[in-house]
C-alpha cells in the first residue's frame, strides 16, 4: 500500500508522486504519515517535507495546510521547491532584495498586504537555505 503525495501552490502542482511515507512540519513538531493514516486536516509550518519511497526526496515548503484522506496527502502552500533545485546564491540575493524592500515599505507605511508578501519572500528564503544546508 502506498500514499499519493501532492504539493500544490497557487501557481502549479509542484509535486505529485506515489510514496511510502511523508514527514510534515507542523506547529506541534514533525508528523509522520503512513498508509492507512486516520483522516487529518492540519496547518503546516514552513520547513521541510520528506517523501520516502523508491528514493527519499526533500522539499522546502512555506506555511499552509495539509489534508490526509484515503491514502492521499495534499499540501496547499504558498511556495514549495525540491531542495535539489535550490540555488543558494539566488535565494540569498532574493532575500537581500526583499529585506531592503521590506525596510522601505515599513518606513513608508505601505499597504500591509505588500508587507506581508515581502515577509513571505524573506521567510521562504530562510526555509530554503536551511533545507538545502540540512540535505546537501
Amino acid at each position: 500500500m502506498a500514499l499519493k503525495l501532492e504539493i500544490v501552490t497557487p501557481e502549479k502542482i509542484v509535486y505529485s508522486q506515489t510514496v511510502d511515507e511523508v514527514v510534515l512540519p507542523t506547529a506541534q513538531g514533525e508528523i509522520d504519515i503512513l498508509p492507512g493514516h486516520q483522516p487529518l486536516l492540519t496547518m503546516v509550518e514552513g520547513g521541510e517535507v520528506t517523501a520516502r519511497g523508491a528514493k527519499t526526496e526533500h522539499l522546502a515548503i512555506d506555511k499552509g495546510f495539509a489534508r490526509v484522506q484515503s491514502d492521499t496527502v495534499s499540501i496547499l502552500t504558498e511556495a514549495a521547491i525540491d531542495t535539489a533545485n535550490i540555488d543558494v546564491q539566488m535565494v540569498e540575493e532574493a532575500q537581500r532584495r526583499a529585506e531592503e524592500a521590506l525596510k522601505v515599505a515599513r518606513e513608508e507605511n505601505v499597504d500591509p498586504a505588500q508587507i506581508e508578501q515581502l515577509e513571505q519572500v524573506v521567510r521562504f528564503a530562510v526555509i530554503q537555505k536551511l533545507a538545502k544546508k540540512k540535505n546537501y
